[in-house]
C-alpha cells in the first residue's frame, strides 16, 4: 500500500504540457506536476521525460478521491539535490523589493510547511480569486459603474 514519503519505481505514461502520469506498484497511477519533474526550471517537460521511461518518485500527497501526487525531484537523494538547488540559486535573478521573500504570491501570507495537495491550492486560489471578484464587483456598484465617463 502507497503511503506519503515513499519512494518508490514507476513508468512514465503520459506527458501533458502540466506534467507526467506516472503508472505505480500494484496497478496504481499519478501525477507528477511540471514543477515537481526538476530542481531547474521546466519549459517543456518533453527535455526531462519521455513515454515508457522508469522513474523514481516520490508520494507527495493522496487526495480523499485516491489521486496522488508525486514527486521526481524530492525522490533524489538529498546530496544530488543540495548541489542543484543551491547551483538554482546562485543562477536566479534577484528579488524585488516588494515584497517579503516568504510570501505567498496570492494570499501575502506566509508559505505553509507542510505539503498540499495540487488540488487544495486550486481550491484555495479560486476561494481567494472568488473574494477578490466580489471585492471588485461591490467597488464597481458602489462608484456607481465602471465608466463614468461622458455621463453629465
Amino acid at each position: 500500500m502507497l503511503e506519503i514519503g515513499a519512494i518508490v519505481e514507476g513508468k512514465v505514461t503520459g506527458l501533458t504540457a502540466f506534467g507526467a502520469f506516472v503508472s505505480l506498484p500494484d496497478g496504481k497511477s499519478g501525477m507528477v506536476h511540471i514543477s515537481e519533474v526538476s530542481t531547474s526550471f521546466v519549459k517543456d517537460i518533453k527535455d526531462f521525460l519521455k513515454e515508457g521511461q522508469d522513474v523514481k518518485v516520490k508520494v507527495v500527497g493522496i487526495s480523499e478521491e485516491g489521486k496522488i501526487s508525486l514527486s521526481i525531484r524530492k525522490a533524489e537523494p538529498q546530496k544530488e539535490r543540495s548541489a542543484d538547488e543551491h547551483r538554482e540559486k546562485q543562477e536566479r535573478k534577484p528579488r524585488r523589493n516588494d515584497r517579503p521573500r516568504n510570501a505567498n504570491v496570492w494570499q501575502g501570507q506566509p508559505t505553509r510547511k507542510e505539503a498540499t495537495s495540487f488540488e487544495d491550492m486550486m481550491a484555495q486560489f479560486k476561494q481567494v480569486s472568488d473574494e477578490k471578484m466580489s471585492d471588485l464587483k461591490r467597488t464597481t456598484e458602489f462608484r456607481g459603474g465602471s465608466n463614468r465617463r461622458g455621463k453629465n
